[in-house]
């Protein structure tokens, strides 16, 4: 057996053996769609006790993205002679008036970007478009975003702009502790992603208000595993920290210089998200002297009203508090070829990991499937493609 493999079924034993001195049920959720696929992928889901489940929340930057924010990407696509470009996650992600997909059908130029330096670029090769960057993500993606934008500054470009979706973690977190109606959690795992710029101590509202457990994790196996471990041990033992599971990438004080560019070009305002409402401060806009990039001010754009699909349960998903299957239209109607709700369509989706993974989980669940931990062990994982 290897190392990695001791670790990772040493990191179970302690899972196991914590939870078994919880005489309840158990409920921790994961802030990240990556960290949603990974443990899907290698099903992690069919290892835990019996007692302990893990939800996911709102950790997928395309699904908690407001549906009439959605409307206005294929509004300003459609009719205001731009070229949109956008990440390939929200290509598909369905509108009250079709998608982006659809608009690049009927005429639109949407462009797909692997970075917001791809737009730039553009708008300086092609001078006689206007160019829109629709800048989705967390504070993960929020810094390229805002690069963007001072490099368009520097080149002086007038042909370019950004419309700003971007969300922050931390308020979102506080919204679902806070929600009356809102599931009662035992504990956080923290994503990795976003804390390499927010950093650990982010997350210590949560901890000192709520007494509630964070665990800032990465997306290996192995690190899930341990985190998860320590989550459950601070539940058994009455304790409410932050622990910081990922140290390798993740500090205390986060990514300074990341954070000082993102303060450079976004300012804090209060944003709707998908199935949690409007959230104080939990959004960004583009503020001060640059606001000359910001498309809502060049384009004279106003808020679109939110519109949810008839029958989708997608807000409810992302907020914990049904799964895919007590929807009726997953897997019917809704499908990763016919999506009607965003978490069928991004990669980072609870219901598209659920689609692909979760019909295996069952199978395990109830004994038809045998789970090979050797295999989950060397299982690559997807190193953070996604936007969360």
């Amino acid at each position: 057996m290897t190392p990695r493999m001791d670790r990772i079924r040493e990191a179970m034993d302690r899972l196991h053996a914590a939870a078994k001195a919880v005489k309840r049920q158990v409920k921790l959720m994961e802030v990240c769609g990556t960290h949603t696929m990974s443990a899907f992928r290698c099903g992690l889901h069919s290892l835990m006790p019996k007692n302990v489940h893990l939800l996911s929340g709102p950790g997928c930057p395309v699904c908690v993205t407001a549906q009439g924010d959605i409307d206005l990407m294929i509004e300003l696509a459609m009719n205001h002679d731009v070229v949109l470009c956008t990440y390939g996650d929200m290509l598909r992600v369905p509108g009250q008036r079709g998608s982006l997909e659809r608009a690049r059908g009927q005429g639109a130029d949407v462009r797909i970007v692997y970075s917001a330096m791809d737009a730039v670029r553009m708008a300086k090769a092609e001078p006689d478009h206007k160019f829109v960057f629709a800048a989705v993500g967390f504070e993960t993606t929020a810094p390229a975003s805002a690069a963007a934008v001072l490099e368009a500054r520097r080149l002086e470009l007038a042909n370019f702009s950004i419309l700003a979706s971007h969300k922050r973690v931390v308020p979102a977190m506080l919204a679902l502790l806070e929600d009356p109606a809102g599931i009662a959690l035992d504990g956080f795992l923290c994503p990795g992603h976003v804390s390499v710029i927010i950093g650990a101590d982010a997350y210590l509202p949560i901890v000192r208000h709520h007494h509630l457990p964070c665990v800032i994790g990465g997306f290996e196996e192995i690190h899930m595993a341990e985190a998860l471990a320590r989550l459950v041990e601070q539940v058994r033992d009455g304790q409410a920290t932050l622990d910081n599971a990922y140290p390798e990438v993740v500090t205390g004080a986060g990514n300074r210089a990341a954070l000082a560019c993102i303060d450079s070009v976004f300012g804090a305002i209060d944003a709707r998200w998908r199935g949690l409402g409007v959230i104080p401060a939990s959004g960004m806009a583009v503020h001060g002297h640059m606001q000359r990039f910001d498309a809502m001010r060049v384009y004279d754009l106003k808020p679109l009203e939110d519109h949810e699909p008839r029958g989708c349960l997608c807000g409810q998903v992302i907020a914990g508090r049904v799964k895919p299957t007590d929807c009726k239209l997953f897997g019917n109607v809704c499908t990763p070829i016919n999506p009607i709700g965003p978490c069928m369509v991004s990669s980072e989706g609870t219901c598209a990991a659920y689609f692909k993974y979760g019909r295996h989980e069952e199978k395990v669940k109830s004994g038809k499937r045998k789970v090979n931990l050797k295999k989950c062990a060397t299982t690559p994982s997807p190193h953070g493609r996604g936007l969360g």
